[in-house]
């Protein structure tokens, strides 16, 4: 079904392979007459020949990228465009899409989430951009629909802004990266390496792009083979697809924490700029002759079986072929890998959800930029047509993407099929795919197309002692499990009659909804702020010394920004910087904020020129201890802030309140044995925050010793690799703590503290 090369690969003319081996050069010469050196073999992917077109550096190693369009959504735009006015913010550059699909339902928190929608409609009109109003479209269905363009490059606050099977180079970052953007700067990168994808068959009926896509997952992430990579798909296969069945594969790679992904372009796609009135942003794109991949990706289509991400990752994945034949020990073992995130806050429990030796489930959803495309759903609708879904526990919730899919679907009658089986039609809405939407009951099971399945995403709150659970399927096999009652079904058992209508798109929603500045900026509009919208504190400079406390420690395999800061409910407070803060940690670790906050004091008291031991007495002890070896650091000189530590943080959403809110709590820095994605690291940086790396192994400090850092400004000044920390200022208790490649930006960055000083000079 997958097959990993262990090395690179060249493909000949987009459809043979030939491994990286001791024989490639003598198999290219006799294929092409002469073999291609590597160097020159690598600008023949398509990423690269993108890439150059964006590049403005000069140097294809160092990468400085200028993006074609950008797009945010309402729990990401204010947080950007209030960063990017306090560093000067004029106008919109480029096109800039503010959509509003997360805070959509306006149900917590009184005003402030259409306070926001207000603030981003006037901030468009100001600034020259684009606003899609609430339950319109969500973020990446918009933007396939009315922004993606052959051979461009986007660039969104989302994770899985991601258009590459429409021959756009998309890629999700945090904050800070779109506000560079907006303020004439780059996207700043080595030179990504490029891994083949290579498609081949054809999928079997009833397998849908989520189960290609979840068997990828799970070949590749634990690997990390594709990490910070870009994903090229290319293949005899790919021409097999529909334009909707990539689009649903390429959402997914996010997934696989690769940096972007690109596909190969043809007629089906070039169809599909015509059907949405963009013919003229049709581009073919396919790889040169001999193009070299960093690594390969073999997928065989016609082998891919109906699968399953189960609960708590999206790589957790087995085909329901192997669940239903090993059911007790797939949840058992489920069961046991919680408890590593879970610990003994909640007693999680699944087995129990086995009734006459069959799996049943309390939920199904279909929605958001994964599930909720046009096919996804007409395939689930002539699944279930004439059934029901019982009127027991389960219950089904259908999410159009956007509005011209809803109006479709309402037209051709499948929606009517749907609602007929006692399944619920929605709005365009991410909600299902955050936790603001749809949470299952304590305890309960759902199943979801949708992209992620972390510990308590689906909204559950853990420090309330509630868990439920997610596990990831394609719209098909969670339409089958509908009309079998709840029970788990793959589509491939039921013998559907699949219409495939076409799809027909209407502009006229949009052209009736959406405010379009066409790119014109109108100063004299005033932006309105609701009371819950806040500037971001002050924040200082990084100091000469500095002392840090570890307030926080995290062994999980891997740490999700959902864990970080949480997601759900909690979103409608991310345009209050301070407020947001108040949650962070909070499933992992409830008491971080006040001890964040505790030693905080400190450095409040050093800005006030006070003493810094006076607000907090411990460090006392570590002044007494530097005293004999390292004098002279006092109030004039120092930083003191609060560290956590975590084995491998940042897997997962792009948000850069996982860092901004550790920021505002006094936080100077993480340490880590690696981080899971470039965007969280990027993050920390940002708001200037230092991304410590220490070894795998023992851990030489524990929550609650003092890390005292000395001439670590100096450091970053230099650009060292590695700085000395003493565990509670004690001489013999060295740690050494790498800082792994900075630019001279980045450096700049973490000198002035954060991105906003570095732009106000």
């Amino acid at each position: 079904m997958i097959q990993l090369f262990e090395g690179g690969a060249y493909v000949l003319n987009g459809t043979e392979i030939i491994p990286d081996s001791k024989d490639a050069v003598s198999v290219l010469e006799s294929r092409l007459g002469e073999a291609p050196s590597k160097e020159e073999a690598k600008k023949q992917t398509i990423a690269y020949g993108i890439l150059e077109a964006h590049n403005t550096s000069g140097n294809m190693e160092k990468l400085e990228i200028k993006f074609d369009k950008l797009t945010s959504h309402d729990i990401t735009f204010v947080g950007i465009i209030q960063t990017a006015r306090a560093s000067g913010l004029e106008r919109f550059p480029i096109p800039y899409v503010l959509t509003n699909c997360h805070n959509s339902l306006c149900a917590v928190g009184g005003t402030i989430n259409e306070d926001d929608h207000m603030y981003g409609l006037t901030c468009a009109k100001k600034y020259g951009g684009i606003y899609v109003p609430p339950h319109q479209a969500v973020i990446h269905q918009y933007a396939r629909e009315m922004l993606a363009a052959g051979g461009k490059m986007i660039l969104g606050s989302d994770s899985h802004t991601r258009y590459g099977a429409l021959g756009t180079m998309a890629m999700g970052e945090g904050g800070p990266e779109l506000v560079k953007q907006l303020l004439n700067k780059t996207y700043d990168i080595p030179m990504p390496g490029v891994v083949g994808v290579y498609l081949t068959g054809e999928p079997q009926k009833g397998v849908g792009p989520q189960d290609v896509a979840l068997a990828i997952i799970g070949a590749v992430f634990e690997k990390g083979y594709v990490n910070n990579k870009v994903m090229e798909f290319i293949g005899d296969g790919v021409e097999n697809l529909s334009a909707d069945f990539r689009i649903g594969i390429d959402v997914m790679t996010t997934e696989t924490t690769c940096l972007s992904s690109i596909w190969k372009t043809d007629d089906v796609i070039k169809e599909f700029y015509e059907i949405h009135g963009r013919s003229e942003d049709y581009r073919e794109l396919n790889p040169g002759g001999a193009a070299y991949y960093d690594g390969m990706i073999y997928v065989d289509l016609s082998a891919v079986k109906p699968m399953i991400a189960m609960p708590f990752h999206p790589s957790n994945t087995y085909t329901i072929e192997e669940v239903k034949a090993n059911l007790s020990d797939i949840l058992r073992d489920v069961e046991k890998k919680a408890l590593v995130s879970l610990g003994d806050a909640v007693d999680f429990c699944l087995t129990d959800k086995i009734r006459n030796g069959k799996l049943y489930v309390d939920q199904g959803i279909i929605a958001g930029c994964a599930g909720g495309g046009f096919e996804n759903i007409c395939a689930a609708a002539d699944i279930l047509k004439g059934a029901s879904i019982g009127p027991d526990e389960f219950t089904l919730s259908v999410y159009p993407a956007s509005m011209p899919v809803y109006m479709e679907l309402v037209k051709n009658g499948a929606a009517a099929a749907l609602m007929e089986t006692g399944a619920v039609m929605k709005t365009a809405f991410c909600g299902p795919c955050f936790g603001a939407g749809d949470t299952p009951s304590n305890n309960g099971f759902s199943i979801r197309h949708s992209t992620r399945n972390f510990p308590n995403r689906e909204g559950s709150k853990l420090q309330s002692g509630q868990i439920a659970s997610v596990a990831l399927m394609d719209a098909r096999s969670i339409a089958a499990t509908a009309a079998n009652k709840g029970y788990l079904t793959a589509a491939t058992e039921v013998d559907a009659k699949y219409t495939n209508p076409r799809y027909f798109f209407d502009s006229k929603i949009y052209e009736n909804r959406v405010f379009d500045s066409k790119g014109e900026a109108d100063p004299d509009v005033e932006i309105k702020f609701g009371p819950n919208i806040k500037d971001w504190p002050a924040m200082s400079a990084l100091p000469e010394h500095m002392i840090l406390k570890v307030v926080s420690e995290i062994h999980d395999p891997v740490t999700t920004t959902d864990e970080l800061i949480p997601s759900g409910e909690t979103s409608s407070y991310r345009s209050n910087p301070l407020g947001l803060a108040e949650f962070t940690l909070s499933r992992k670790d409830p008491a971080y904020v006040g001890k964040a906050k505790e030693i905080q004091a400190a450095q409040k008291a050093i800005e006030a020129g006070e003493c810094p031991a006076e607000a907090v007495p411990e460090l006392k002890g570590i002044f007494n201890a530097l005293n004999p070896w390292h004098p002279g650091v006092d109030k004039t000189n120092l930083g003191v802030g609060s560290t956590i530590f975590a084995v491998k943080p940042g897997d997962g959403s792009a948000r850069e309140q996982a860092a901004s809110c550790q920021k505002v709590l006094g936080g100077w820095a993480n340490i880590a044995n690696s981080y899971a994605t470039k965007r969280y690291r990027s993050n920390l940086i940002n708001w200037g925050m230092l991304p410590f790396l220490i070894d795998e192994g023992e851990l030489p400090f524990t929550k609650g010793d003092f890390l005292f850092i000395p001439e670590v400004r100096k450091a970053i000044e230099e650009n060292r690799s590695e700085v000395k920390a003493y565990v509670n200022g004690e001489q013999d208790r060295a740690v050494t703590l790498r800082l792994g490649a900075l630019t001279d930006d980045e450096r700049e960055i973490i000198l002035k503290g954060c991105l906003i000083n570095y732009y106000r000079g």
